[in-house]
């Protein structure tokens, strides 16, 4: 493969996929709507700005460019609006992705990537979680993203020449390490982000929702991943279908997590800040824990990741974040 084509590439995750991508030698192209995205940190190729819900743009961009592989991102991402606004999830991240689908079958393009998410398991009975877990969503977010796998799975099931990887992403987290880009969301969620711009004093207090849950200090465990080990496994996941291997499913984490009390602690200690934390009620539907059982990921493809390492992940972060000013 030579040629990629990415959805959502001037995003968080999709634009550290383009730096691989790029770095690799790779030519790109970037197709984004910028409505969360950044065009300025699409560091290689060609940025078409575009929405997935315009079909016309979108087959003629995909007809011209002819890509050998294609990564999709374009989605929204927030669980808690998703909840409030589920046919915005469900136009953008099934609707949209299902009229992706159908243009590249249109073309005969395949080797899709698909960006999904471990909200597709909801709260698991057991971690870490495999790819075997039923996938049984508690929110619009996971469910639409579900949906767009499922019609992926069909699609490659009745169409020999049609291959595709879905990555299930746990909790993605830190910064490009040159501190070029980052994450740059309007609204952070994101705990890393949200304690690190609590450190800043973007925020008054940083919430801890839920303190009396069956952990060793009784707050969530989260699996985090840095984000360019994230992108390796993209470029993992397309070294594999181009190798002839067939379509999978694969998770994408550490394998073992750190309790939101933990990243505090670790936050603090990168900043050298003590910022004001405040105990917070339970959030509907947020599991104990969360933990990726990746080893099929890297038994298939070979992926070993690289920044392992909770304090790393953090400070890439706020090194970034004292970039955003």
């Amino acid at each position: 493969m030579k040629k990629i084509f990415v959805t959502g590439g001037a995003g968080y995750i999709g634009s550290h996929v383009v730096k691989a991508l790029g770095e690799r030698g790779f030519d790109v192209l970037t197709y984004d709507n910028l409505s969360t995205g950044h065009a300025e940190a699409v560091l290689h190729g060609q940025l078409v700005v575009g929405d997935l819900s315009d079909s016309e743009l979108l087959r003629r961009t995909l007809n011209h460019y002819r890509p050998d592989g294609v990564i999709h991102f374009a989605a929204h991402i927030e669980v808690a609006e998703s909840v409030d606004n589920p046919l915005k999830y469900y136009r953008n991240n099934t609707l949209n992705a299902l009229n992706l689908w159908e243009i590249l079958r249109e073309l005969n393009l395949s080797n899709v990537i698909f960006s999904s998410t471990a909200a597709v398991y909801g709260i698991p009975e057991h971690n870490p979680v495999t790819e075997e877990t039923p996938p049984a969503p508690i929110n619009p977010y996971g469910a639409s993203k579900m949906m767009s796998e499922r019609v992926l799975a069909d699609l490659a099931a009745a169409t020999r020449d049609f291959k595709y990887v879905a990555l299930r992403y746990f909790n993605v987290a830190g910064a490009d390490p040159q501190g070029r880009i980052g994450q740059k969301y309007r609204n952070a969620t994101h705990l890393i982000t949200r304690a690190l711009k609590t450190a800043k004093g973007e925020y008054d207090g940083l919430q801890v929702f839920g303190t009396d849950y069956p952990t060793p200090d009784g707050t969530c465990i989260r699996d985090y991943i840095h984000v360019d080990d994230l992108a390796a496994a993209h470029l993992a996941a397309l070294d594999h279908l181009a190798a002839g291997h067939g379509s999978g499913v694969f998770n994408c984490g550490y394998g073992h997590g750190y309790s939101v009390k933990e990243v505090v602690a670790v936050a603090r200690q990168v900043t050298g800040i003590d910022f004001r934390v405040e105990e917070a009620p339970r959030r509907a539907g947020d599991p104990p824990a969360l933990v990726a059982d990746s080893r099929r990921l890297r038994q298939a493809t070979g992926w070993q990741p690289r920044h392992d390492d909770l304090d790393f992940i953090v400070r890439t972060a706020w090194e970034w974040e004292k970039r955003l000013g």
